[in-house]
């Protein structure tokens, strides 16, 4: 059935975002979630006062009492905001129509001095650190499936691959490693912002508090009064207090953004890396098994890996809705006309992305299967060539390094057009007689025995990931 004008849409039910669908961010930063945050700021912002003695201590208790967002209509705030251009003005009138039931008294102050993007940004701020926090915690759990993954195959040798062609020989180890230090990285430039990084934000009609000092009294210290209600009113929220009010100053929206960007492109590589080595041909890894997951309309042989392809969908779009982020940064004069306006949902939709594609890693990485033999199995596909560099190498002291190369280059390519192995190629080269046996060459040629240092960098990436160890 179409839509019927003047009916209420459907929510937003993931359905063209399945990487967050029924992931615990998705009810962080929804609709609801964000009732909640602005009615805990317009209740935080009635204790503080009350604290600061500007607002009744009983008003106080009455205001929050009555900030349940259960009570509130999203759909009716939503279509108030179209005639004020945010969701605050509407939110704040069914705020004090519902205190005033309580406790008629205690209406008047109900956003007392305030504005609209007081209550909005500190509401934006408490979103953001409760989705952050559900996003740190997955990050956690993928960081040390991870670093088991890494010591675990510490020394299991794979094809090294570079603008996707064999390289020269590394170790899955290696390679688990390297996903984990992005995701340890992601997770610190997320817990800076968690744990301090994301302010209050109390500015009044104009970045200067004027309303909350003139409910202070003709009498206030305007500086007494500005430590003490910005103090209290970061207490009560659990933010930061910043130096100046944000109304213009996007740096905590901007900082959001750059941290959810690199989170999910952070899990975006791990996605990447496991799509090309899950392909038919590769197999060097598969995706966890569940039933129904990853099955064709059309193809009932396939059983795609999906979960690779959640998490990267999220990669390509959370550096765009960053980007809006950061492009907001030049508001003009005290409150824009629109760019605030603009962050909102690009905000929301970079939270829940990143989250829902941390929360798949998690599965994704927890079970993952590992396939040792198909890793032998393609390093050998080139008759040793992926271990050419070694062999040039050791020839080039006795040789020269311009006719090793040379000499390897050729043989190499003979390799390729006779599908031989390389060390019978170079065994019959006459450059060689006298200067490697067939058995040296064998050796030489084994992909094990070159993987360089990738067993001390895993070693060092696993002790430096470890709480005390120095970094």
């Amino acid at each position: 059935m179409s839509p019927v004008a003047g009916r209420p849409a459907d929510p937003d039910t993931g359905l063209l975002s399945p990487v967050r669908a029924g992931t615990p961010v998705e009810a962080a930063v929804a609709d609801t979630a964000w009732i909640q945050a602005m009615l805990d700021a317009e209740a935080a912002l009635a204790r503080a006062q009350a604290r600061c003695g500007t607002v009744p201590a009983a008003a106080a208790a009455a205001i929050t009492a009555a900030a349940r967002a259960e009570d509130f209509d999203a759909r009716e705030l939503a279509l108030a905001s179209r005639e004020t251009a945010n969701p605050v003005v509407g939110l704040v009138a069914a705020l004090t129509a519902r205190v005033a039931a309580r406790a008629p008294r205690a209406a008047e102050y109900v956003h007392r001095g305030s504005t609209s993007q007081d209550v909005f940004d500190t509401g934006a701020m408490l979103v953001a650190t409760r989705a952050l926090r559900l996003i740190i915690a997955d990050l956690e759990a993928v960081a040390d499936t991870l670093a088991a993954l890494a010591a675990g195959h510490r020394d299991t040798v794979m094809a090294g691959r570079t603008l996707a062609l064999h390289a020269v020989p590394t170790t899955f180890g290696l390679k688990a490693a390297g996903w984990r230090q992005l995701v340890l990285d992601s997770a610190a430039r997320l817990e800076r912002l968690a744990d301090g990084g994301l302010p209050v934000s109390l500015g009044g009609a104009a970045g200067t508090l004027a309303g909350y000092l003139q409910y202070a009294g003709d009498g206030a210290d305007p500086a007494a009064v500005l430590d003490d209600l910005v103090a209290a009113f970061a207490d009560e929220t659990g933010l930061t207090a910043p130096v100046l009010p944000w109304h213009a100053l996007r740096t905590p929206v901007a900082d959001l953004g750059a941290a959810l960007a690199h989170t999910a492109g952070a899990l975006g590589k791990i996605a990447a890396d496991v799509l090309v080595l899950a392909r038919t041909e590769i197999g060097e890894v598969a995706e966890p098994a569940a039933a129904g997951r990853g099955a064709s309309s059309a193809m009932p042989h396939k059983r795609n890996p999906v979960l690779s392809t959640l998490i990267r969908s999220a990669a390509l779009q959370v550096p765009a809705l960053a980007a809006v982020l950061a492009q907001c940064l030049p508001h003009e004069d005290e409150r824009s006309a629109g760019v605030w306006h603009a962050e909102w949902q690009p905000l929301r939709e970079a939270l829940r992305l990143t989250g829902g594609a941390a929360h798949t890693a998690v599965e994704l990485v927890g079970g993952l299967t590992v396939n040792p033999e198909r890793m032998a199995a393609n390093l050998a596909a080139t008759g040793g060539q992926i271990v050419s560099e070694r062999v040039s190498a050791v020839l080039a002291p006795r040789l020269g390094k311009a006719a090793a190369k040379e000499l390897l280059t050729r043989a190499s390519l003979r390799a390729a057009e006779t599908a031989r192995p390389l060390a019978a190629v170079l065994a019959e080269s006459d450059a060689l007689r006298g200067v490697l046996t067939a058995a040296e060459l064998t050796a030489l040629l084994d992909p094990a025995g070159y993987t360089g240092a990738a067993g001390p960098l895993v070693d060092r990436a696993l002790d430096a990931g470890r709480p005390g160890a120095r970094t």
